[in-house]
């Protein structure tokens, strides 16, 4: 008898991510995973079998400049691969941070430009990234997104900025 006559198809699914995925992310570095908030979604393309296309929001909050939040929207590829993790996802990817509590960073820890925030966006080679840059004449922290792959990136990006100084 299918095992689809007692469980739902999505409980099913679930359960072969959640079996799949779980040793993934035991791989991943503890502040990479604990400083994320998923804060919502909106469906862009129902899928029959499977979960649908969706736009994801996140936050994260900068791990070593207290007071600042960034927020990130990108596409999640649903169906039967999306499912399983198996999907390449698109490469277009948005950030917005901002000053969300009093700015404190001891300058001595915070490089000119260092990876604040990394996701996989394949199963094997495909990576969104986050990098700060600050630029200290300005007084401002540069936040970029773009993707990398093993052999060649994407060109595709976007940046955002948050002053710090007094103005």
């Amino acid at each position: 008898m299918p095992i689809s006559l007692f469980f739902p198809s999505r409980v099913v699914i679930k359960s072969l991510v959640v079996m799949v995925a779980l040793p993934m992310v035991a791989l991943l570095p503890a502040t990479l995973l604990a400083q994320d908030a998923h804060i919502g979604s909106v469906r862009t393309e129902f899928k029959l079998l499977g979960p649908n296309n969706t736009i994801e929001v996140e936050r994260f909050d900068d791990p070593k400049v207290q007071g600042i939040s960034c927020y990130l929207s990108y596409s999640q590829i649903g169906g039967l691969s999306g499912a399983v993790g198996l999907a390449e996802e698109a490469s277009e990817a948005s950030v917005a941070c901002r000053q969300t509590g009093e700015i404190v960073f001891d300058p001595a820890e915070v490089s000119e430009q260092e990876v604040v925030f990394t996701q996989r966006r394949s199963a094997l080679f495909k990576n969104m990234r986050v990098v700060r840059m600050h630029d200290t004449d300005a007084q401002t922290f540069v936040y970029l997104t773009y993707s990398t792959k093993l052999v060649d990136g994407s060109p595709k990006n976007a940046i955002t900025a948050v002053h710090y100084g007094d103005l």
